[in-house]
């Protein structure tokens, strides 16, 4: 097996066990909420001015998919919609208060795990964690100009 595959295949693997370990802490605390509608509201929470085409960009998913999800999210009274009196035409989205809470206990949730994981991460140096972080963000480029070059297009 080629080391590109083995590296591949490695972060795969690294993904889907993290997602599983703390899957059923998450159900457990955020019943009620799909994964894609609590990272809805923390994306709302993180970006600012948050519209439909900035929600998509960064949680690549198209126009339509977070229209859908934003119309669940204000049916469920997590968000609200509002608009700026310089420009009538776009639509933005806030936190109600329950919003606020679903985002404060996901975000509590991740600390916990940075928590149950920092044991591992004090074993690395940070020129480890640089060259890691190094390799990440040049891969990242590089599917960002895959996704450009075969005009997939996010939002």
């Amino acid at each position: 097996m080629e080391k590109e595959e083995q590296v591949t295949l490695a972060f795969r693997g690294l993904v889907d066990k993290l997602v599983w370990l703390n899957k059923f802490k998450m159900e457990d605390q955020l019943r009620g909420y799909k994964p894609s509608e609590v990272h809805c509201v923390e994306a709302i929470m993180k970006n600012s001015d948050p519209n439909v085409t900035r929600l998509a960009e960064s949680l690549y998913m198209t126009k339509g998919a977070i229209s859908k999800l934003t119309k669940k999210l204000i049916e469920k009274k997590l968000i609200e919609s509002y608009q700026k009196p310089a420009n009538k035409k776009e639509v933005y989205f806030k936190l109600t208060d329950k919003g606020k809470s679903v985002y404060q206990i996901h975000e509590d949730l991740h600390k916990e795990f940075q928590e149950r994981d920092k044991e591992m991460f004090a074993q690395i140096t940070d020129e480890q964690l640089d060259k890691i972080l190094k390799f990440v963000d040049q891969y990242n480029n590089h599917l960002d100009a895959e996704i450009k070059k075969q005009g997939l297009e996010i939002g």
